[in-house]
């Protein structure tokens, strides 16, 4: 694991950043909820507890259960214990509250820990989110639901898979919908990494013998967990009369492919004893899409702060 020594300059340099390319204060006050408190939640509370311009708010990490509740504290505060600002709380206790509603609501919680994704989705934007909807419903979506050609560039307006024939990217649709229906909006992000997590330690780690599926010059768009949570933060910042029913395309603008994500991290000492893995093709196969989030990054006013997974990697040789 990165140790939070070898992260914080990422966030002082994120915070800096966003400080400087966003010019109006936030007038807003009431509480933020952020549903699911996995690395992408964690860094999001991290960085709005950290950001000037939320100074004034205090955030609620809401989860499933409360098993992992002393660790995201500890990530988050460095302490075994709620402050005055941040709390975690599960999703029932919230609820039994006598004052359960939060002006924003960031949902990040992965469909793998519900049975029904659209529904608990739709759940948080009627339970959760402010009833005079004055403020903003993100949903963490992701880019996988285009459908993109061999090759094929696409933006916030491409098509996406059927949802009824394309039952896993339909899940995603759906509960995008929900959010969307009310006011809310969707982030579709990119493949999601850390030093540690992400497709390059899988490949390496666990398809040296099996090899990965999927040709090696197959484009792969990226984007650093820390990245997708300021985007998160950035969403919050312009609010509903930029985000409200729309959605956004995040990535790092620089794709690469299967065979490059491995290049990139085998430059690393911590992966040096690995090699390449085969891929698996066929090279006849599906090229894969390029995304273009521009006009997002354009109306978010955002950009990454680790510009491609080379520059990443790289950063720690």
């Amino acid at each position: 694991m990165v140790s939070a020594l070898l992260l914080s300059p990422l966030l002082t340099l994120m915070l800096a950043s966003m400080t400087t390319a966003f010019s109006a204060p936030s007038t807003a006050k009431a509480d933020i909820a952020v549903v699911g408190c996995g690395v992408l939640g964690t860094s999001l509370c991290k960085q709005l507890l950290s950001h000037p311009d939320f100074a004034s708010r205090s955030i609620t990490a809401i989860t499933k259960s409360t098993a992992r509740h002393d660790d995201i504290r500890k990530q988050v505060l460095q302490s075994d214990i709620d402050s005055d600002r941040f709390t975690v709380k599960t999703f029932d206790d919230v609820l039994e509250t006598s004052s359960s509603s939060f002006q924003d609501v960031v949902f990040c919680a992965p469909p793998s820990g519900f049975d029904n994704y659209p529904s608990a989705v739709k759940e948080a934007t009627e339970k959760l989110w402010a009833a005079d909807k004055s403020g903003s419903f993100v949903f963490t979506s992701s880019g996988g639901v285009y459908e993109g050609k061999d090759g094929e560039t696409v933006n916030e307006s491409s098509p996406t898979f059927d949802p009824e024939t394309n039952p896993r990217s339909g899940r995603m649709i759906y509960a995008e919908q929900e959010a969307i229906a009310l006011g809310g909006c969707a982030l579709r992000l990119a493949g999601l990494y850390t030093f540690e997590r992400g497709a390059h330690s899988y490949w390496l780690k666990k398809c040296q013998e099996s090899g990965v599926q999927g040709r090696e010059d197959g484009i792969v768009n990226l984007l650093n967990y820390d990245d997708a949570a300021s985007a998160c933060l950035a969403a919050l910042k312009v609010g509903p009369t930029v985000n409200a029913k729309r959605t956004f395309l995040i990535s790092d603008g620089n794709p690469t492919t299967r065979k490059g994500i491995c290049e990139s991290a085998l430059k690393c000492a911590a992966y040096a004893q690995y090699s390449m893995p085969r891929f698996l093709g066929p090279d006849d196969g599906l090229k894969g899409k390029i995304y273009d989030g521009s006009k997002s990054n354009e109306a978010l006013q955002w950009e990454p702060v680790y510009k491609s997974f080379d520059s990443f990697m790289t950063s720690f040789i």
